[in-house]
């Protein structure tokens, strides 16, 4: 009799255990993965990429031959663009330079019968960038040299073109789209003066260009 009674306490013990540790199981929470939370986009390295869009601005001849003010010019381009950024905290510093084929020109009275043109068939930028990062989204000013070709041509009197070095300022907005791909919308200013213009006169040439860019970051 006292071993059944010690083997009926020695089962009920063991049931009584297994109980418990069931309720532990089913009373313990389920654990939650940890959010993912994305790295934040980093600008800095060398890229890039190819550019395109439009100018229009005013342009002038004086001298000999006159057009007694301002004209307006007018046109497309298109090119490439080589850049390289250096980001700390928020703030992105950037070196950048393009060369664009252009077709920016107008023309005005300049003599009684003569008409002169003023055009810009290539237009190259040096310049530094800084701007403020918002993650992928890049705000910037920009500035530097400018250099380009203004060709300017007179009726019955020829043509005369050099090479002028000016400066530019501007700024513009740069996104993260895809992978290493970023796209840009950006407007300059550019100011190239004194170019060579027939008959021993000058001309002033002043643009106005937006355009949009695609760069491969390496």
């Amino acid at each position: 009799m006292k071993r059944f009674v010690l083997a009926a306490a020695a089962i009920a013990v063991s049931i009584g255990a297994a109980n418990a540790a069931d309720m532990a199981r089913r009373q313990a929470m389920p654990t939650k993965a940890p959010a993912y939370v994305a790295p934040i986009y980093n600008w800095s390295g060398f890229y890039a990429g190819i550019n395109g869009g439009g100018g229009w601005g005013r342009s002038s001849v004086s001298g000999p031959l006159s057009t007694g003010g301002n004209f307006n010019t007018s046109g497309g381009l298109v090119g490439g663009t080589l850049g390289f950024n250096y980001q700390a905290g928020q703030i992105v510093y950037g070196l950048e330079g393009d060369i664009d084929w252009t077709n920016l020109k107008g023309s005005s009275t300049c003599a009684v019968g003569v008409s002169c043109e003023a055009k810009n068939n290539w237009l190259g930028t040096a310049r530094g960038r800084i701007g403020y990062a918002f993650d992928r989204y890049l705000p910037y000013i920009t500035g530097g040299l400018a250099v380009g070709d203004v060709k300017t041509s007179a009726t019955g009197l020829g043509s005369a073109s050099s090479t002028k070095a000016g400066w530019t300022l501007g700024g513009g907005v740069e996104a993260a789209i895809a992978g290493p791909w970023t796209a840009k919308v950006e407007y300059l200013y550019v100011d190239l003066k004194d170019a060579n213009a027939p008959a021993g006169s000058s001309t002033d040439f002043r643009t106005n260009v937006v355009r949009g860019g695609l760069n491969y970051r390496f």
